[in-house]
């Protein structure tokens, strides 16, 4: 059995509470989560100790000894990625899978720094939003896409990562530039990619996911992610960890954290064009 350690900002949390499982499902037991770090208790939760003995999970005192117990690591913190440095630095130092919750990183600097880290080292790193895995999203024609309208729930902070990923996915890493052209009330973000492609991200309460791509036949389709995307994820995750060979290019994780960066300073002017840096 090959043993997986968690590193987190606090365990009860959503992400945390379902892998465990879901990973020693998905590998018929061959992997589990058998060790956690957590740097303080959820304010509104589960302690950290008692998690642990509800899980049948070590709780270890620091990082350090969690990258020690464990074959693979998965440093989680989904809604705090401003601590993912820090939580994820020794690591990406250690030579073994590190795979980083979504959102990967707050900035393009910190998403270049922890990429070069893990090169450095020798570690095999990933990050993904599970809904880049979702069976129709990846079965889509990626040919000719002119334009793709996306919309989904939650606030930008959060959940931008979750339209973003796909339509980086579909569209490349070759991004340009982006403009804010929402309101106080709904979030919407005009993004172009090299080539004049461009994607329009749209926030509304109590949506559902999904996109339209429009070809430049003219022809449309719109895809709603209603496979077990979760499930595509971790099987993605469990290939990764086995194989130590990532199946995103970095250069797409950057350019995903680039436009949710650079669409945080678009909506200080709305309805102007930002230019998103190029290396």
């Amino acid at each position: 059995m090959k043993k997986i350690g968690f590193i987190d900002y606090y365990l009860d949390e959503w992400h945390a509470n379902k892998y465990p499982a879901w990973i020693e499902q998905a590998t018929n037991g061959e992997m589990k989560v058998t060790c956690a770090y957590g740097k303080k208790d959820a304010e509104n939760g589960v302690d950290n100790a008692s998690w642990c003995k509800n899980k049948g999970i070590e709780l270890l005192d620091s990082i350090e000894a969690v990258v020690k117990e464990s074959d693979y690591l998965i440093v989680l913190s989904p809604d705090h990625p401003e601590l993912h440095e820090e939580l994820a630095m020794l690591a990406l130092q250690s030579g073994k899978p590190t795979y980083v919750d979504k959102t990967f990183t707050p900035d393009r600097k910190t998403a270049k720094l922890l990429f070069e880290t893990a090169h450095q080292h020798g570690t095999p790193l990933f990050s993904a939003s599970a809904l880049r895995f979702a069976a129709e999203y990846e079965a889509a024609n990626r040919q000719g896409i002119d334009r793709i309208c996306s919309i989904g729930p939650g606030n930008y902070d959060t959940y931008s990562i979750h339209q973003i990923e796909p339509i980086v996915s579909l569209l490349g890493s070759e991004t340009e530039r982006v403009m804010f052209v929402g309101s106080n009330v709904s979030s919407e973000l005009l993004i172009e990619f090299s080539g004049g492609r461009q994607a329009a991200i749209h926030h509304y309460t109590n949506s559902t996911f999904s996109l339209t791509l429009n070809y430049q036949s003219n022809d449309s389709v719109l895809l709603k992610p209603e496979s077990d995307f979760f499930a595509a994820f971790i099987k993605n995750m469990v290939q990764f960890f086995q194989t130590g060979k990532p199946t995103i290019d970095p250069k797409e994780t950057i350019a995903i954290i680039t436009i949710i960066e650079y669409g945080l300073k678009a909506m200080q002017t709305p309805f102007q064009w930002v230019k998103l840096p190029q290396n």
